[in-house]
């Protein structure tokens, strides 16, 4: 995304458990930790529509994660400078996934300081003129890129460990987030 033109969003897709759309890893003391979006899931058996995702409200999931990041983060170079602009992100736990997302996805670019702009679909398409890297948000997707390392918190612990959600970078990197993306040849990410 930090490459892209204007890239497009896909927003009119069906929901697809298990995909990298409701979860993601950090770096912990114990390795890698998964944080995991619940969400509700229709009764009638039917295909929901991403859009129409809420998260699971009964309980604090969201101040888990938090609280699982600042414990994770605490010692890390940049977490204080980026810590009040991204808690408000964990504050809630009912959202709409779809939306929660793409607002994470801005204030990331915006914490990087990257001018990006995006556009959305208004239907699905099967076959996507263009670019499409749809399928790398798929967890059960085969290819793993292995991404160059940097210092991460528990490094000394479990070397660095590849994978991991953005902020991981951003804590670690602070402003040099950006350049270190940059950095990564496309075919390393898309096989």
């Amino acid at each position: 995304m930090i490459r892209s033109n204007a890239p497009v969003m896909e927003v009119c897709d069906n929901y697809q458990k298990q995909t990298l759309r409701s979860r993601t890893y950090i770096t912990h003391a114990q390795g890698k930790l998964g944080l995991f979006v619940p969400v509700k899931h229709q009764k009638t058996g039917l295909r929901q529509k991403f859009e129409e995702v809420r998260t699971e409200d009964s309980f604090s999931w969201a101040s888990n994660h938090w609280k699982s990041i600042q414990t994770a983060y605490r010692t890390s170079p940049f977490f204080e400078f980026y810590e009040d602009d991204l808690a408000d992100l964990f504050m809630r736990d009912d959202l709409n996934l779809q939306h929660h997302n793409l607002r994470v996805i801005e204030r990331i670019m915006a914490l990087m300081e990257v001018d990006f702009h995006y556009t959305t679909t208004e239907k699905y398409q099967a076959e996507f003129r263009g670019q499409d890297y749809r399928h790398l948000s798929e967890s059960k997707y085969n290819l793993r890129p292995e991404f160059p390392g940097y210092t991460q918190v528990f490094g000394t612990h479990h070397g660095f460990l590849s994978n991991c959600s953005i902020l991981d970078a951003l804590f670690n990197l602070g402003p040099q987030t950006s350049a270190y993306l940059e950095s990564i040849p496309m075919h390393a990410i898309t096989g």
